[in-house]
């Protein structure tokens, strides 16, 4: 059933009151917010790599606190095992049967705190419950409900000690960002409220967790016209056929911008997509899927340039809403 002009502006409506409660803790910074609750809308998972000190985790805290919900913190370290991220089956002796202990992944927002630092082994543990919402342990699948949103960070300065993320895990990534460093007048304000160390702990929840797939599923009846999906399909070919580009955008890329564009659309009181969306969009959503030229690469070259020059290489559709 289509989406009607009423929803839409319900819609709207909360979600501009989720990302306003989330600048409380993270001043200035409502854009990369919103494309963090977009990722929690649509389904998906958000990569946070910048410098230290920025409020990657403050990000984190404040979202899972403005949802009334369930949330977890797990610090990644080289030592940490893949059973302390999903849980373990553990012999009652008392009981004569195995139960299953639930580990941190058991929440609805999860804050995987320097995913690059834990072995690969261990970050192969979050590929099945980012895809699927669910952990294998001992031949028995444990869903970990729903809403369920991984907010990994990374710091890109660090490298000693660290193991980089393959492919595989990075595409299970909807949207990667990066919150920068506060502009003066922001900073002001930041050091004015210096003695306060908890902004994420004042946040209140404003919005049951029950209500996060209702609006998930609401997302999913937005009118694409079949010109914005070639065009979203065009600059995926693209980033394959690029010069400068190792390994493109795969099909699971393009339907993780499909799924961010109806919902980035929905939060702006609209019931259709429109070019400008699969735009907005199209560089946090695809960069980090793809692989520069090695010899491009130490050339410069970035895989948000190759993105940014695709969009204006290809002409967008020209759509008129009916």
């Amino acid at each position: 059933m289509p989406v009607s002009q009423e929803q839409a502006a319900w819609f709207s409506d909360a979600f501009e009151k989720l990302v306003g409660n989330v600048d409380l803790a993270i001043l200035g910074k409502k854009n990369v917010i919103r494309l963090v609750v977009t990722a929690l809308l649509s389904d998906g998972h958000v990569l946070l790599e910048d410098y230290p000190g920025t409020g990657k985790t403050v990000l984190a805290k404040a979202l899972a606190n403005t949802l009334e919900g369930t949330h977890s913190r797990i610090q990644f370290t080289p030592d940490l095992l893949p059973s302390d991220v999903t849980g373990v089956t553990i012999y009652d002796q008392q009981k004569g049967v195995f139960e299953f202990h639930r580990g941190p992944i058991f929440a609805s927002i999860v804050l995987a705190d320097e995913i690059n630092r834990a072995s690969p082994k261990t970050q192969s543990a979050l590929l099945e419950v980012m895809e699927e919402g669910a952990v294998t342990i001992d031949g028995v699948g444990h869903s970990v409900g729903k809403p369920f949103m991984v907010i990994a960070t990374q710091n890109p300065v660090e490298q000693a000690g660290t193991y980089k993320l393959p492919e595989a895990q990075l595409d299970r990534f909807l949207i990667k960002t990066s919150l920068g460093y506060p502009d003066s007048e922001t900073s002001v304000q930041l050091l004015l409220d210096a003695s306060n160390r908890q902004r994420a702990a004042r946040i209140q929840p404003i919005i049951s967790s029950t209500s996060i797939p209702q609006m998930t599923e609401l997302t999913s009846e937005v009118f694409v016209d079949p010109s914005v999906m070639q065009y979203l399909s065009a600059i995926v070919d693209a980033t394959r056929a690029h010069q400068d580009v190792q390994l493109g955008v795969s099909m699971r890329g393009a339907l993780a911008l499909a799924r961010a564009i109806k919902t980035w659309a929905l939060s702006k009181g609209r019931t259709y997509v429109t070019p400008d969306d699969v735009s907005e969009l199209a560089v946090p959503v695809l960069a980090h899927r793809m692989i520069v030229d090695p010899e491009s690469e130490f050339a410069g070259v970035k895989a948000e340039d190759v993105v940014s020059r695709i969009l204006l290489d290809i002409a967008a559709p020209t759509y008129r809403a009916a």
